[in-house]
């Protein structure tokens, strides 16, 4: 599986954290992992690995979200804007593995799929900021 179907994956169970508590997340990654077919050990690893961190850090990433995205609470976000967004922050500020300019051209990739019009422009903005 390329990194892009990987994160792709990622973002889906990060978007189900606005629907059920963190409690319930182990479960929905478990969910989530079967719908995916022929994923192979390594992936099935990197994908509950990479989205339970970015759980266990969900409210430091929300506050470093609040902090840039002026004039946005997390509560006025897109659900899906901000899924992308906690992925990107992740990736920015605690992966070293993922380059800062890849994981905002990746976080524009996926509003442009799952987003409105507008979304691709605020997530590039809000992480722009967050580069600086």
């Amino acid at each position: 599986m390329t990194r892009r179907n990987l994160r792709d994956n990622i973002f889906k169970i990060l978007f189900k954290l606005e629907f059920n508590t963190i409690d319930e997340m182990e479960e929905q990654i478990g969910f989530s992992l079967d719908e995916i077919p022929d994923l192979s050990d390594e992936d099935k690893a990197y994908i509950t690995d990479k989205a339970g961190k970015i759980i266990s850090l969900i409210g430091d990433i929300d506050n470093i979200i609040s902090e840039i995205s002026v004039g946005w609470s997390i509560e006025r976000i897109g659900k899906a804007e901000l899924a992308i967004l906690r992925l990107a922050v992740y990736e920015i500020k605690y992966d070293d593995d993922i380059p800062v300019n890849v994981a905002i051209s990746e976080a524009v990739q996926l509003s442009k799929t799952y987003c409105g019009e507008d979304a691709r422009s605020f997530v590039n903005g809000v992480l722009t900021k967050l580069n600086d």
